[in-house]
């Protein structure tokens, strides 16, 4: 691969792993402040309004500074990478389309009403803005999840005069690989979420604690009944990102089997094959051997055929496939880089299913006596779902090299020909700093809400009668 090929990769890896720092937070953080408003006007309870008010601070800095990295993301296609925009602009451009006409203008007009339509909406119109601002975000990933689907696995098209031309919508739209990847994608931003709910809720609580302030006083009560549903919430979701991640799994042996046994270290054929625990292989690119390897007989293929004896494909026996159907080269990805991504998402999402549960357990058993813990562990388990979903993106992008689609374009013959090394070095220093500025930006308005916490209760403020939001 060309320097300016390895360049643009890594302009477009800062570029999406920074953008999908922020996705997966907005689109939890709707869901939760959604539910927030729906829990206040069902029960008129004031603790829920104000709930809603401040964690719906969050989510709209949060959601900022997502819109502000994504629209750099879609222009990258058309400078860097044209030879690829051009090939599949008939099948990429549709859902990315109706994400900009459907999805992005749910987003953006509903977040609209919901902030000014406090005193102006009544309570149930109000109520349906932020669900669907909801609908709008998550739409937004299914859309986009389609367009990436369908990289990992084209379906729908016809090739016509050497490009990719869509036969059905439908077909891009509701594959298999798509379905799981936006539950899958949907329950991780709510396990995001939950953490930093958890989180904030954890620090309020101990500032409490260390001012003196009783069990009685409301901002308590607020943040014991939110790190309350937030832990639910993650446990469930934590749950469903499992399961979901099982059927991915089973997926991939079908459709990618190249990136599954790149990230089980798999490679000779075995059946049954063994689930890997820790392979260390040579410090190679590609090796073709692990020098240590330890792992669970028949586990791999009981979780990814439902067979005690189930065949999968190794890593060697796919790359002589595919130079007899592809020609020579070199077929297979970073061995490493997929094998330890792959280990640091799923030992994440086990890590949190177990946190969240015993902190249940834990409250239901003694009560907030041990919140000071709490408080520690929940700073430690904020990053985790960050690096999880980070290294999620990794095994994605980086287990269907040398393929920008699977078995139609590689990567190398993507990028735009007209754009020097130059500029690509140019653009890709600029985009970090600036990313780097927004980054400070981003967790100096994030701090300054949550020290500065919920607006305090005004007697005065009723289901029929709230306060407008954002105006201190």
């Amino acid at each position: 691969m060309g320097t300016t090929a390895v360049l643009d990769r890594w302009q477009f890896a800062v570029t999406i792993v920074y953008h999908f720092l922020f996705v997966p937070l907005t689109i939890g953080l709707a869901w939760f402040v959604a539910g927030m408003q729906t829990a206040w006007h069902r029960t008129g309870k004031e603790h829920y309004l104000r709930m809603t008010r401040f964690f719906g601070k969050l989510f709209l800095i949060n959601f900022a500074l997502g819109v502000v990295t994504g629209i750099v993301q879609e222009f990258q296609f058309g400078m860097n990478w044209s030879v690829y925009s051009r090939f599949v602009g008939s099948v990429f451009g549709a859902p990315l389309a109706i994400e900009g006409l459907v999805a992005f203008f749910l987003e953006s007009t509903f977040i609209g009403l919901w902030l000014f339509g406090w005193d102006r909406l009544p309570p149930r119109a109000h109520l349906a803005m932020i669900w669907l601002v909801v609908a709008g975000t998550s739409s937004s990933a299914y859309f986009i999840l389609a367009a990436n689907s369908w990289m990992q696995h084209p379906v729908g098209y016809a090739m016509k005069g050497g490009r990719a031309e869509m036969t059905s919508l439908g077909d891009v739209l509701l594959q298999p690989l798509q379905i799981t990847h936006f539950f899958h994608t949907i329950a991780a931003s709510l396990v995001t979420a939950g953490l930093l709910v958890v989180a904030v809720a954890a620090y309020r609580l101990r500032r409490a604690r260390r001012e003196g302030t009783g069990p009685d006083d409301p901002d308590v009560r607020l943040f014991r009944a939110a790190a309350h549903g937030a832990l639910w919430v993650t446990a469930v979701a934590s749950v469903v990102v499992i399961g979901v991640g099982h059927f991915q799994a089973q997926l991939l042996v079908r459709y990618q089997p190249m990136k599954m046994a790149a990230a089980e270290a798999l490679y000779e054929t075995q059946a049954p094959a063994p689930l890997s625990l820790l392979a260390i292989g040579p410090w190679e690119k590609h090796p073709e051997r692990n020098n240590v390897d330890i792992a669970i007989p028949h586990g791999l293929s009981v979780l990814s055929t439902n067979n005690w004896n189930g065949e999968i494909r190794g890593i060697n026996d796919i790359q002589r496939e595919y130079e007899g159907r592809y020609g020579p080269g070199d077929y297979t990805p970073i061995i490493g880089s997929v094998y330890w991504s792959w280990r640091l998402m799923i030992t994440v999402g086990f890590l949190v299913l177990l946190y969240s549960a015993a902190w249940l357990w834990t409250i239901h058993r003694r009560g907030w006596a041990s919140s000071r813990r709490l408080a520690w562990t929940a700073y430690a388990f904020l990053a985790l779902p960050f690096l999880a979903n980070t290294a999620g993106w990794l095994v994605t992008e980086m287990g269907r090299q040398p393929w920008i689609v699977h078995g139609l374009l590689r990567t190398n013959d993507a990028i735009s020909p007209t754009v020097g090394t130059g500029h690509v070095i140019t653009t890709l220093a600029g985009f970090a700093a600036v990313y780097g500025v927004l980054a400070a930006i981003m967790g100096w308005l994030m701090v300054r809400a949550v020290r500065a916490g919920p607006e305090r209760p005004a007697p005065e403020v009723t289901r029929e009668d709230a306060l407008p939001p954002m105006l201190h």
